[in-house]
């Protein structure tokens, strides 16, 4: 995910969390080079969100928070990159560098606009856009709630009140009746123990004063004193909640699209200790807490995102070294976390591994490109392991909006000029597609 006080979620946390740490030890040698087979059945995709691309996601919690005085948002994401009526341009973009699969959202505030209220429109319309993917030849992941919620939900206490797993589970049944048939895998939560990563880091007093009033202004415009943002919510009250409504949701979906491959993505960055062995352990238990038996018991597959790595001693977060590199996010360039983070899962999870997101947001292009290098290094190691890993998924197709960060974090394999929403692919993208094409790392 995407420091400065960048790593938990790039943006949504950034303006509460303090100066993000990065790691200290050193990383692993890439694989020597040499020529591979062609990978079974492997995809080869990209990533956007639905609130971050399609813009104007005007019934949701955080369109509010993004308008209201004060702000964690340093700019409101607006039309964002249009995707709501481009989304055939991406399509195009991803299809023409040989990409075979679109890791994209589902918007439950453009759905479900008011509480019990389904929008036949907002159906059909994704159903185009799944079906407009399809007819490009990518296989449509999708993700049924990437952070946002309606604002009705989040104005009756979000993932606080006791009924929000039954009212997810509804939603999801619903999009899953109507649009399950044209999916090729699903998710339900994105990153759903992004409550706990946010309470890994240092906490400013500045950030933790601006978001006290952020929330004050929040319930002052809704008039809702039980307005609820998940990632500022306190974990111990949301996350049983949530594993509570993964479960039932699974549970929806399968009833109605049995063949359905549903599964669970967490946020999993390479945890590693500067001091005892055993903070390593402590740290994951922190970091992914009973999520682990949820995606054991209630997950046909597991989706590894991972951006760097954090490092810890008996004091907590270690920050980065002086001379590390840092991305623009914030937190230090460090590609060979994903293999790490691939070998935990296997071993601690032992579901199908799906890379659903890595990337990296940097100003040079060249740099990128070295990330995809190293990160798909990494791997192919674990290939090479033994180890079944059924996709890359680079965040992000696009340079969109970057929650509170705006759009000054570009991790798009596509600059977007923000007037003309003219998508204008770097050459890392044509280098990253030239890998998909040939099928081999």
């Amino acid at each position: 995910m995407s420091g400065g006080d960048a790593i938990a979620r790039r943006a949504l946390i950034q303006g509460a969390v303090g100066a993000a740490a990065a790691p200290v030890l050193l990383g692993n040698a890439p694989a020597p080079a040499r020529r591979k087979p062609a990978l079974k059945g492997f995809l080869w995709g990209a990533a956007i969100s639905a609130h971050q691309s399609e813009g104007n996601n005007t019934n949701s919690d955080a369109w509010l928070a993004e308008n209201i005085e004060p702000t964690l948002f340093k700019e409101r994401s607006g039309d964002a990159c249009d995707s709501y009526h481009r989304y055939d341009q991406d399509f195009a973009l991803a299809q023409q560098l040989g990409l075979n699969c679109y890791r994209l959202g589902i918007e439950w505030a453009r759905i479900e606009p008011s509480e019990g209220h389904f929008s036949n429109a907002e159906l059909d319309h994704y159903a185009r856009v799944l079906t407009a993917c399809r007819a490009r030849g990518l296989a449509p992941v999708v993700t049924l709630s990437h952070f946002t919620v309606p604002l009705w939900f989040a104005k009756r206490g979000g993932f606080e009140v006791a009924d929000a797993p039954q009212l997810f589970a509804r939603y999801c049944a619903r999009v899953a009746e109507r649009l399950g048939g044209l999916m090729h895998l699903v998710t339900t939560f994105n990153e759903a123990n992004i409550g706990l990563l946010v309470s890994l880091f240092p906490r400013s007093e500045a950030g933790a004063k601006l978001q006290r009033a952020a929330q004050a202004a929040a319930v002052a415009a809704t008039g809702s004193p039980q307005f609820s943002r998940l990632a500022f919510a306190d974990p111990a009250v949301t996350t049983p909640l949530m594993q509570e409504a993964h479960r039932q949701a699974y549970a929806a979906i399968k009833a109605a699209r049995p063949e359905l491959p549903v599964g669970i993505t967490l946020t999993t960055q390479d945890i590693q200790s500067a001091g005892a062995p055993s903070l390593v352990a402590d740290y994951e238990r922190r970091l992914y807490g009973d999520w682990i038996d949820v995606a054991r018991d209630h997950a046909d597959f597991f989706g590894v995102q991972c951006y760097t790595r954090l490092v810890f001693d008996e004091k907590g977060m270690v920050p980065p070294p002086k001379d590390a590199e840092k991305t623009l996010s914030g937190y230090e360039f460090y590609p060979q976390a994903l293999a790490n983070t691939i070998r935990w899962a296997h071993r601690t999870i032992g579901k199908p591994i799906y890379v659903t997101e890595s990337g990296v947001a940097v100003a040079d292009d060249a740099r990128r490109i070295a990330f995809i290098d190293a990160a798909l290094d990494g791997v192919r190691a674990c290939l090479d392991e033994g180890i079944a890993v059924h996709s890359y998924i680079y965040w992000s197709l696009l340079d969109n909006f970057e929650w509170t960060s705006g759009y000054a974090v570009p991790f798009g394999l596509a600059a977007v000029d923000r007037d003309t929403f003219v998508r204008a692919p770097r050459p890392s993208a044509h280098h990253f597609g030239a890998i998909a094409r040939a099928n081999r790392i």
